[in-house]
């Protein structure tokens, strides 16, 4: 009989498996972006500092080019506000009356958009908004410094935002997005994590969506919003 080659063996590693796959790399510029960010969201940068280029990539190891494309992101996302002569400077944070306003506005749109979305969405959002709050779920609640909450904040933000993409309404969706909300509160201070009940209102919104009930939807995302509101003027009434 002729003679066969042995067989081709997956086990590089020697270890009786395939070979294992290194890790995916975060691009420095991603990394660069989540440091600095960190830094305004737990005041290591203080409300209304200056935040030096130069200074930042002392501290982080790296060229000032990623931390100025990381300062355009973060500008974007209402964090540094960037001024002629004087370069970067943290943005203050919300007053009273800034949060009052910031929900006054959230009012006005979301529940509209959990509305829409409850009539619009197709099987692909709905298995989206669904899965964004599974995963909440599995992510501890705001407590401690962001690095610990960075994840449940994420997809705070994801949901309300899956929810407004749901409405099909792009004008609506880029309102909501552009409010950067999430991370305007959680910059005031992180709430506690024992009986916060961000995921039961979020999954009341979730049950009225899948039933498709616009007038259900709405009122839960609007009682959510007012619970909400109201927790954050409570720790102004603390202070």
């Amino acid at each position: 009989m002729p003679a066969h080659d042995p067989p081709v063996s997956d086990d590089r590693a020697g270890t009786g498996g395939p070979a294992p796959v290194p890790p995916v790399r975060q691009p420095l510029s991603d990394s660069v972006y989540e440091d600095i960010k960190a830094m305004i969201m737990d005041h290591e940068i203080a409300p209304g500092a200056r935040v030096g280029i130069e200074a930042l990539s002392r501290r982080l190891d790296v060229s000032p080019t990623p931390v100025r494309e990381a300062l355009a992101r973060l500008e974007s996302d209402g964090l540094v506000v960037k001024r002629s002569l004087s370069g970067y400077r943290a943005t203050e944070l919300l007053t009273r009356q800034g949060v009052e306003e910031l929900f006054e506005m959230r009012l006005l749109l979301e529940p509209r958009a959990a509305a829409l979305a409850a009539l619009h969405a197709d099987e692909s959002q709905l298995d989206a908004i669904e899965a964004i709050q599974e995963d909440m779920e599995a992510h501890p609640g705001p407590a401690g410094p962001y690095a610990s909450y960075r994840d449940f904040a994420a997809l705070d933000q994801r949901f309300h935002d899956a929810v407004a993409a749901a409405a099909d309404r792009h004008l609506l969706l880029d309102a909501v997005e552009r409010l950067h909300a999430h991370l305007h509160i959680f910059r005031l201070s992180s709430l506690p994590a024992e009986d916060d009940p961000t995921l039961a209102e979020h999954e009341r919104v979730v049950r009225a969506i899948l039933r498709r009930s616009p007038e259900r939807a709405a009122e839960a995302m609007a009682d959510h919003l007012t619970r909400s509101l109201e927790r954050q003027l409570s720790r102004f009434e603390e202070k």
